[in-house]
């Protein structure tokens, strides 16, 4: 750009580019709020006499001519919008010249943004009459995307990897304790959704493959907003939330009793989930741009049962009879489309737990509903969403067509001739493993899903819902030992809890039963998606308040018709807790529906802590197994201050709640809220649309009714603050919403606590790693056979002397690749860890042992080109004294036919 100024001594010719300004510009209203999202210093810029202007950036003062530099990030403001996006920074070979010297003389801030949308500098010689012109004639085109677009919310969407440490870390769910990481099945990630108003307020949600949310995960990553942004993003309008995976590495909560099994808290876990909400959050603003949302509803039957029927047939048989199922069978879903790419994203609730992989699986999952997003995402880029911006720079158009650009399929690769020819082995037997290697760095590792830089992603989340008592285990529940049907008050099999579990539609094949559940949830998602058509129209709002659930006062109904106040309790846990469930039954003689308990598990019990006696009346009819309210030692057991949100997007309400809803109690909720939202002369119409987000911005595990908390299976025990915590979950949701009808803040008087300072930790980190004399990280131990042909469905498998995935996470890259010969004898990368076809395992040959290993499996997908691959491995070693060494190390080549 800067090549347009003329270098000799006639007049200069005025250059001017008129593509649209960022769509994610925002009225002068929100000025203050940009200003303050600034990390960087500001000045005030007024044009003085003679047009030179002076600026500081990062404390560095600039002089600038008459056609001053906007630096890269750079966006200006007179009187009419205002910049948002302060992280985005474009390439700092992209420069925007802009003349402001006789722009009315006003004072011009400059924000930290992207300003690489438009350009006009004013040429010496040519009146100020010829400037205004082009000024003018630049400002109505500039602006006429923002002037004319109908749509009345700016979306923006982003997605981030939180994969974790896979290896050495215990899962989180199952409390199992030897239910340890060995390996990644597919990448987690945190995806968000921002909804703004062009003049007021906005939203986030975001989506975690994750067990559930963490209240020193959410206290974090609000402080990290507020240093980005100032008091744009807060704890009134962001919500985290989380869909229940039982196969996330644990240790990032910040409550005694939820990293028990892992050891204590587990850095690497928490700083990851940290860093890539607020990553996803950041790539979400940085996309804001001018769109509509749509919503869609409708049934999916067979992807959830109740896995604790007897404890909702205790519910009124009138309230039953409303509903035809005992599980929710509703899927919402939310629809983006941007103005100008189209559908750029979704998100869903429904209700089904994270268990379709078992108590015993080693690889990171993110479970049936991570699968579900893996396929929708992988579907929405096969069909060519979002499109491309028709105002993409030039060089960014170029650059997606580079050979450095890798697919992501193969199936986007010129295919091969489908028939294997002598030719082709040969070709494949000619490349042999390659023995393993030094790297400069991690960066290598990039993943595949990452090359496309320049074009927004499709993101889509698969959210949880009022899941407590519901199973994707859909085939039933058996005796190990006899293929028996389990006892349907218990869940025991002569007895024994042990024995009993939930079958998937895949048994006895894990992996198949999350895939199916993951598939039937997508192909659910995807007919809502296409048929989606009730406009959401309408403000955008939120309330927000912390509660002291402990002991909480709450008027419930009596028999007689009266009301009554009780109170919440003290969290604890009962007997029935420690019998688990069918998705993961517990261990020893525990069984579910335990009202009475075990007088030798009392006395263990009461080596921690006797709980007291109104402790014990307050919690009845629950045997209390754990009084983890009143244990403080070495700091808190469990939560006491909760998070209650209620978000609105026009006629869309999500109810954010911090635990497990079961059926029932999500119902009663919803329609609670629902009952307040549509009554009396509220805004509201029967049209309004009221999900419930369970495990969000915080985790208190179970709410039941109060009817089946006199059960006591595993979700009654597991109802941390006694019968009531489900009648204060509605008092309290129904404040929110008269607040929210009648326009006014939501007073709160308490602060949940950051303990973080507190955690102890005693997972041992590496020591080093080593291979055996002669032998080099990366090197093939078990290699693929040589001249080999692989049909599409049968699985290739190499295995390489490794190193501890702890030593570097690689975040956003990937340990494992399929990588295809392309026409130009170049290998390219078809594969990565985050494909549901390849498998990335870790293995010691001894628990203390300093040599490790790493097999990658790949299953060939039915869609893979014919051709020929190889396997690829990337790592870092940790040697006993210096920093950690990157390498990698491939497989033999071998031909698919």
């Amino acid at each position: 750009m800067l090549a347009n100024r003329s270098t000799t001594g006639g007049p200069r010719r005025t250059a001017c580019s008129t593509t649209p300004l960022p769509p994610w510009l925002l009225p002068a209203t929100t000025r203050s709020a940009a200003l303050g999202s600034s990390s960087e210093p500001r000045r005030l810029l007024r044009p003085p006499p003679g047009g030179r202007l002076k600026f500081v950036r990062g404390g560095e003062p600039s002089s600038v001519p008459r056609g001053f530099l906007i630096p890269p990030g750079g966006v200006w403001s007179s009187g009419g919008f205002w910049g948002s996006s302060p992280l985005r920074r474009p390439p700092f070979s992209k420069f925007n010249i802009l003349d402001l010297h006789e722009l009315i003389n006003k004072s011009i801030p400059l924000s930290f943004m992207e300003a690489s949308s438009w350009l006009c500098y004013r040429a010496r010689g040519f009146g100020s009459s010829r400037v205004w012109l082009w000024l003018l004639l630049a400002l109505v085109l500039l602006n006429c995307s923002l002037v004319l677009s109908a749509s009345p919310y700016l979306v923006g969407m982003g997605s981030f990897d939180i994969t974790g440490p896979a290896a050495d870390v215990n899962m989180m769910g199952y409390a199992n304790t030897e239910q340890i990481a060995l390996g990644i099945h597919f990448r987690l990630k945190s995806r968000a959704f921002i909804v703004a108003e062009p003049n007021g307020k906005r939203v986030v949600f975001v989506n975690l493959d994750a067990c559930m949310a963490s209240q020193i995960v959410t206290i974090k990553v609000l402080e990290r907003l507020k240093a980005r942004y100032g008091d744009l993003y807060n704890e009134n309008n962001v919500a985290i939330s989380g869909i229940h995976t039982h196969a996330g590495p644990g240790g990032y909560l910040q409550y005694v009793v939820y990293i028990v099994t892992s050891l204590g808290f587990v850095r690497q876990s928490f700083d990851v989930i940290v860093d890539g909400i607020e990553q996803s959050i950041v790539e979400a603003h940085n996309n804001l741009r001018p769109g509509k949302i749509f919503v869609n509803k409708g049934d999916l039957l067979d992807a959830g049962v109740n896995r604790s029927p007897s404890a909702y047939l205790n519910n009124p048989a009138e309230e039953r009879s409303k509903y035809e199922y005992n599980v929710d069978k509703e899927m919402t879903l939310i629809k983006f489309v941007d103005d100008e790419l189209g559908p750029v994203g979704s998100f869903n609730w429904f209700a089904t737990h994270g268990t379709s992989m078992s108590r015993t699986n080693s690889l990171i999952s993110g479970d049936n509903k991570g699968a579900a997003a893996r396929f929708m995402e992988d579907w929405a880029e096969q069909t060519g969403l979002p499109k491309q911006s028709a105002h993409a720079n030039s060089d960014d158009l170029r650059s997606l067509h580079k050979t450095s650009v890798l697919p992501r399929r193969v199936s986007t690769i010129i295919p091969e001739p489908n028939e294997i020819t002598d030719d082709l082995i040969q070709l494949a037997s000619s490349y042999e493993a390659s023995g393993g290697r030094r790297l400069a760095g991690s960066s290598i590792t990039r993943r595949i899903r990452s090359t496309q830089q320049n074009k927004p992603k499709f993101v889509s989340a698969f959210c949880q819902s009022n899941c407590g008592d519901v199973s994707p285990n859909v085939l039933g529940t058996f005796c190990i030992d006899t293929n028996l049907p389990c006892d349907f008050n218990h869940s025991t099999c002569n007895g024994k809890n042990e024995l009993c579990y939930g079958r998937g539609p895949g048994y006895p094949d894990e992996f198949e039963s999350t895939r199916v559940i993951g598939n039937r949830q997508f192909l659910k998602a995807r007919d809502l998606f296409d048929s989606a058509s009730e406009e959401i129209q309408g403000k955008i709002d939120y309330r927000h308040a912390y509660l002291d659930f402990s002991k909480l006062e709450v008027k419930v109904s009596t028999s007689a018709g009266g009301q009554q106040t009780v109170k919440t309790c003290p969290a604890a846990m009962g007997f029935a807790f420690a019998a688990g469930t069918t998705d993961g039954p517990g261990a020893f003689d525990f069984r579910q529906g335990d009202v009475k308990g075990n007088p030798f598990w009392k006395l263990v019990r009461n080596l921690l802590k006797t709980p007291g006696k109104d402790q014990v009346e307050c919690h009845s009819p629950k045997p209390i197994l754990l009084d983890t309210g009143e244990m403080k030692e070495p700091y808190d057991w469990a939560p006491a201050i909760l998070p209650v949100q209620m978000i609105r997007i026009g006629q869309l309400v999500i109810l954010c709640v911090p635990g497990e809803f079961t059926t029932m109690a999500g119902r009663r909720l919803r329609d609670a809220v629902k009952t307040v939202l549509t009554s009396g002369n509220s805004e509201f119409d029967k049209n309004i649309h009221v999900v419930l987000a369970g495990l969000t911005n915080s985790y208190s595990q179970y709410i039941t009714t109060f009817e089946e908390y006199q059960i006591q299976r595993y979700e009654g025990a597991s109802t941390l603050y006694g019968p009531h915590t489900l009648s204060a979950y509605i008092q309290e949701f129904q404040k929110l919403a008269m607040a929210m009808i009648a326009n006014k803040e939501v007073p709160t008087n308490f602060q949940p606590p950051d303990m973080l300072d507190k955690q102890i930790g005693l997972l041992p980190g590496v020591v080093f790693d080593s291979t055996p004399l002669g032998v080099k990280f990366g090197d093939v131990s078990s290699d693929v056979p040589g001249n080999s042909t692989f049909n599409k469905g049968s699985t290739v498998n190499a295995t390489f002397y490794s190193a501890c995935p702890r030593n570097d996470l690689l975040t956003d890259g990937t340990f494992a690749l399929v990588e295809k010969l392309d026409g130009n004898n170049n290998w390219v990368p078809v594969y990565d860890d985050d494909d549901w076809s390849l498998r990335f395992k870790w293995s010691r040959p001894a628990r203390l042992s300093s040599r490790s290993f790493a097999t990658l499996e790949w299953t060939v997908p039915e869609d893979a080109a014919a051709g020929v691959y190889r396997l690829r491995h990337f790592g870092a070693s940790k040697p006993m004294f210096g920093s950690v060494r990157h390498f990698t190390g491939t497989s033999r080549a071998f031909a698919v036919r």
